[in-house]
C-alpha cells in the first residue's frame, strides 16, 4: 500500500445488456488474461441457464444469491505485544459484496464439470437457495468471528 496518498475508488460502469453494476463486478472476477468478452459470454450464458432452470428474472436471483452470501463480520489478524489475535470486524457493504462475488467465482470454478457457465449458474442458484459452498464459507467466517469475540476490544 502506498504511504503517499489513498487509492481512489474507480467508477464501475454497468454492463451493456442488463445495465447492472453487479454483473460488471462479476465479469472482473471471472476475467482471465484480459479476455473480457469471454468472461461476459460466460456470465450471460449462466444467466440464461438460471432463467431456464428457475423461470424467474435471472438478475433478481443473482442479487438474492449475493445478498445471501455477503458476510456481516470477518476476522482480521492484529498483532498486539508479540502475539497475533484474530479480531472480528464488521464488513462494509462494498467489501461484503466483493467477498461474496469472489467466493461465488472461486467455488463455481472448483465445481466438477467442464462448462464454466453451467458451474457458475449452479453456484448462483445454490447461493440463492441458501446452500452450497459459498454459503458454507460465509457461515464459517461468521463462526470464526463469533469464536474470537473475546478479542473484539483490540479493534482499532
Amino acid at each position: 500500500m502506498s504511504r503517499r496518498n489513498i487509492a481512489k475508488k474507480r467508477l464501475v460502469l454497468p454492463d451493456p445488456i442488463y445495465n447492472s453494476k453487479l454483473i460488471s463486478m462479476l465479469t472482473v472476477r471471472i476475467l482471465k488474461s484480459g479476455k473480457k468478452g469471454i468472461a461476459q459470454k460466460i456470465i450471460y450464458e449462466a444467466l440464461d441457464i438460471i432463467k431456464e432452470k428457475t423461470s424467474n428474472y435471472p438478475l433478481e436471483i443473482l442479487e438474492k444469491a449475493i445478498r445471501n452470501s455477503t458476510p456481516l463480520v470477518e476476522v482480521k489478524a492484529r498483532r498486539v505485544g508479540g502475539s497475533t489475535y484474530q479480531v472480528p470486524i464488521e464488513v462494509r457493504a462494498y467489501r461484503g459484496t466483493n467477498l461474496a462475488l469472489r467466493w461465488l467465482t472461486k467455488f463455481s470454478n472448483e465445481r466438477s464439470g467442464k462448462n464454466m457457465s453451467l458451474k457458475l449458474a449452479n453456484e448462483i442458484i445454490d447461493a440463492a437457495n441458501e446452500s452450497g459452498s459459498t454459503i458454507r464459507k460465509k457461515e464459517e467466517t461468521h463462526r470464526m468471528a463469533e469464536a474470537n469475540k473475546a478479542f473484539a476490544h483490540y479493534r482499532y
